[in-house]
């Protein structure tokens, strides 16, 4: 399975007095898709992630907006609940059968974690979680995007051999960065308007395939 990347966001003096609010500005600073689909699923947890939702609720079809989130999850405000939120945002991907790029509506998964959540597991992972998706939609496939050209994987696979072979053309491997640089950029500018708008203590970019994700953001977005 491909890696995946996240975003751990700690919020000073959290506590279950304020974490509604802090819930409703988290939403609210959500880049959604431009697309019809903004917030999709809606999860309420109770003691851990091995329990089985207190609530559920389908949010396919309606315009909810962060308040309307907030409302349906009142009545199970505690400490150690955990609201997971299921939506959209616009990144670009590369079609593999068409090699064309397209924006799409990939999905974003949220979680805000009560302090006695799971034994306390926000303190060391973040008030909020979000699953930002695949790690290479920001890292790129196979250390091609980074400065240093002879840290490129060999291919594995046909697939990814003829995509390494498509990329040795210097005109895609820089459509390849500049699109690669768009998702980077849309994945920063929402850490600072979650920065703009919440009194936050600490952010963390981090990935299951990087050392140090933040980094390589870095490293790639210095590339002009």
């Amino acid at each position: 399975m491909p890696n995946r990347a996240y975003a751990s966001v700690w919020i000073r003096d959290f506590s279950e007095s304020n974490m509604l609010a802090h819930f409703e500005r988290f939403l609210a600073s959500v880049p959604l898709s431009a697309g019809a689909m903004g917030f999709t699923t809606l999860s309420v947890r109770a003691v851990g992630p091995s329990e089985t939702p207190v609530e559920e609720y389908d949010l396919r079809g309606q315009v909810m907006t962060p308040a309307d989130i907030v409302e349906l999850v009142k009545e199970h405000h505690s400490a150690d609940v955990a609201y997971e939120v299921s939506a959209r945002w616009d990144l670009w991907i590369r079609d593999l059968e068409t090699a064309s790029w397209k924006k799409n509506a990939e999905k974003l998964e949220l979680a805000c974690r009560g302090p006695e959540y799971d034994d306390g597991v926000s303190g060391e992972s973040g008030h909020f979680l979000a699953d930002l998706g695949f790690e290479h939609l920001f890292t790129g496939h196979a250390g091609l995007l980074t400065p240093d050209s002879t840290h490129v994987a060999e291919p594995q696979h046909p697939d990814e051999a003829r995509f390494l072979m498509w990329m040795s053309q210097p005109q895609n491997l820089r459509e390849y960065q500049e699109k690669t640089r768009e998702n980077i950029e849309k994945l920063m500018g929402w850490m600072r308007a979650v920065e703009e708008t919440m009194p936050v203590e600490r952010v963390r970019l981090w990935s299951e395939g990087e050392e140090n994700f933040e980094a390589r953001l870095d490293e790639i977005l210095a590339v002009r």
